[in-house]
């Protein structure tokens, strides 16, 4: 029997991408899935295909800006499964541009869904997971959380405050929730359709050529999750072998 057997596990932005792949791959390792997004018929996809699979998955939409809806999520995510071992903050934007064309309300929209999204959750099942004296937090950040690369200077700022955010659950959570940090490099993802500096979409659409699959990163949390309790991975940094930054 896998170590993720029956655990029940929320995953945010799972309507494609990394949040997908790593449905379908903790599905099959018989864990209890509750997938949310806002794109309704993607999730109703994934939930019947992972029936189908003979998994087990439910779904609510939700806006991770939506502090209310947060928490109406983690509330059906207790009224489904009982509890809450499992949190996967995947939920995130790239509309990279350089400072200088002052993309004021995308800056807002990133800080919004990649930092404020990210806590809203945690805030959400932190005390679900005390009371029950243990549970995972993995928070989705990337390559930028580690180095600042021109174009990119908000969306890095962003993801460098998720990995802050990440050790501050280990430091804090005395040993009863586990923190992992995921650092994707260069994946095969809708990621980058959020970019409107053309230049920048350019430049970028050049590096993602040697973009690796997104089951790449669902490996690697299942890895982080199979784990035995007294053992956190606090730290993956993944990327194609050709990547540089």
């Amino acid at each position: 029997m896998s170590d993720i057997q029956n655990k029940v596990v929320i995953i945010t932005g799972a309507s494609s991408g990394l949040g997908e792949a790593t449905a379908l791959r903790l599905a099959k390792n018989g864990a209890k899935l509750m997938l949310t997004a806002r794109r309704e018929d993607r999730l109703q996809e994934l939930v019947k295909k992972i029936e189908q699979d003979g998994g087990t998955a439910k779904y609510t939409i939700t806006d991770v800006t939506e502090r209310s809806e947060v928490e109406g999520l983690v509330k059906a995510t207790q009224e489904a499964y009982g509890r809450i071992d499992v949190l996967i903050n995947n939920a995130g934007l790239m509309p990279l541009s350089p400072l200088a064309e002052t993309k004021v309300d995308e800056w807002e929209t990133m800080v919004d869904v990649n930092i404020k999204g990210v806590l809203y959750n945690i805030a959400a099942v932190m005390p679900v997971m005390l009371q029950q004296e243990s549970g995972h937090i993995i928070n989705i950040s990337s390559v930028a959380g580690h180095k600042v690369f021109p174009g990119g200077t908000v969306y890095c700022a962003t993801k460098f405050a998720v990995k802050a955010i990440s050790e501050g659950i280990r430091l804090e959570s005395d040993g009863k929730i586990r923190s992992t940090n995921i650092s994707p490099g260069a994946v095969n993802t809708e990621l980058t359709n959020t970019i409107t500096h053309d230049e920048t979409a350019k430049n970028v659409d050049k590096m993602y050529d040697i973009a690796i699959d997104a089951d790449a990163i669902a490996r690697a949390i299942t890895y982080a999750i199979e784990q035995p309790d007294d053992v956190d991975v606090n730290e993956m940094i993944i990327r194609p072998t050709k990547q540089e930054l």
